[in-house]
């Protein structure tokens, strides 16, 4: 008998092994378990059934990790937004104690990318590759149109530079015609590039394309030339955007009820007016202490300046104390005064401060209402957790725009400078005419013992060339010390 059952077991082991065989031969693992049981024997011996054991996969894989919960990505984006906050705040105090040339160049930076940004959401990338010259073209027209906007800021402001130097000249005096060739060859290979067929779509681009240098380059333009006026007028718009933008969400969070915007659906009028007070609170209270300051008020006469070696300049008369009447209060009311005395900048930093809380935001919803013509979140992923450059820099662009202009018209002094006296005696004046300038002003300095004595020397009324070279070799030396 236990010879018998013996021998059933190895019988119902083999079948086993067999089982085992044919399920890994098989073409097709789609069954869902195989059973390992032996089929019963005549013999009234008892059958052991092994209990039903799953087919193995033909290859192994990891186990996939549970998905984040919406709390955890929460947690993550937020600590990503903070890091990289904090990054571009070091990044840019570090920019703007180092000096005025690396704001330029940050913002030089910043306007490429957000143009890239901007061209790319309206890119169709299947008929681009049929078109190879697209690309080159958005490019092109974007360092046509830097090289025309910078040169006209660096020609204004570095006049005295470039109208001596005899390389310089030719390209400040005929800055406009080059820019306006160089526009034109561009025009003329777009035409020239035309395939049927794709009418539709090149001309789009080129519209897109121009769309895109308007408001972005044109913009930074203007936000360079707030530069070059003094670092006041590029931080101040930039501190009050930011400064809107947090307590329009903190205001908001907080007591916000009434909806502002559909473009924007989390926009409230709450928080649209808290922000405009705390951003007009904040911005007189960091004026207060920009103002003590000459690096940051006075216009840039030395690019290699900074925070520590400074800057000297007979500032802007918005920066002196000035005497205020206050009409409707009567003198002479004991704890009342009618009569204040502060500076004009206090004045110009609340309508600016008005300006960015009530107005720059409207650049935000623009950029809103464009992406949601494209479908899309972000501008880009340029800063992790931020989204794009653009989406960081669509309310500065428009501030930064109505600054320059608000500066131009309400606070810049006109008066003659040694760069629009240079241009007009260069540009205007035939080579004898400006001989006689130069005999004029030798006299004249010569009166007023400003003259050394080998220069003093000189006849003005019959000078030479000789005499000329010897004068500029005096009145350039100062510059290269």
């Amino acid at each position: 008998m236990s010879r018998g059952v013996s021998a059933s077991r190895r019988f119902a082991r083999g079948n086993t092994f067999a089982a085992w065989r044919r399920a890994f031969s098989a073409k097709s693992f789609s069954r869902p378990a195989l059973s390992l049981c032996a089929a019963p024997l005549q013999a009234p011996a008892q059958t052991h059934c092994h209990p039903a054991l799953p087919v193995p996969p033909l290859t192994m894989t990891q186990p996939e990790p549970p998905p984040q919960s919406e709390y955890e990505k929460k947690k993550q984006n937020f600590y990503t937004r903070t890091v990289w906050t904090f990054a571009m705040l070091g990044g840019f105090f570090w920019a703007l104690f180092a000096g005025h040339i690396y704001i330029i160049i940050l913002i030089t930076a910043l306007q490429i990318i957000s143009f890239k940004e901007v061209i790319a959401i309206h890119a169709v990338p299947s008929k681009a590759r049929n078109l190879r010259f697209t690309k080159s073209l958005n490019w092109y027209f974007l360092g046509t149109t830097m090289y025309f906007l910078y040169g006209e800021s660096v020609i204004y402001y570095f006049k005295h530079i470039l109208l001596v130097d005899r390389i310089l000249l030719p390209l400040a005096t005929h800055h406009r015609f080059i820019s306006f060739m160089l526009y034109i060859f561009g025009f003329i290979f777009f035409v020239s590039s035309l395939q049927k067929g794709h009418y539709k779509f090149q001309f789009s681009q080129f519209a897109w394309t121009h769309m895109a240098l308007f408001l972005i380059v044109g913009q930074a333009h203007f936000i360079i030339n707030n530069v070059f006026e003094g670092f006041i007028w590029f931080f101040m718009p930039v501190a009050l955007v930011v400064t809107n933008d947090i307590f329009a969400y903190l205001c908001g969070i907080t007591f916000g009820r009434t909806p502002l915007i559909k473009i924007s659906p989390k926009k409230t009028w709450e928080g649209f007016l808290g922000a405009w007070f705390f951003t007009v609170l904040l911005g007189l209270v960091m004026t207060y202490f920009m103002a003590r300051s000459k690096y940051f008020i006075c216009p840039v006469n030395d690019l290699g300046a900074n925070l520590f070696t400074g800057l000297e300049c007979t500032v802007n008369p918005v920066f002196t104390p000035k005497t205020y009447v206050v009409p409707f209060i009567p003198p002479g009311i004991p704890a009342i005064s009618n009569t204040y005395v502060f500076k004009p900048l206090y004045l110009h930093i609340l309508v600016l401060a008005t300006f960015a809380s009530l107005i720059a935001p409207f650049g935000g919803f623009f950029a809103s209402g464009l992406k949601r013509t494209f479908k899309i979140k972000d501008f880009g992923d340029s800063i992790p957790g931020h989204g794009g450059v653009t989406d960081r820099m669509d309310c500065q662009f428009i501030m930064g725009t109505i600054t320059f202009f608000y500066y131009s018209s309400f606070i810049a002094v006109n008066h003659a400078t040694v760069g629009s006296v240079l241009e007009a005696a260069i540009t205007g004046l035939t080579p004898e005419e400006q001989v006689e300038v130069v005999r004029i002003l030798g006299r004249s300095l010569v009166e007023k013992d400003l003259f050394p004595t080998q220069v003093s020397s000189i006849s003005f009324y019959n000078i030479s060339k000789a005499d000329v070279d010897q004068i500029l070799q005096y009145l350039t030396a100062p510059a290269r010390r």
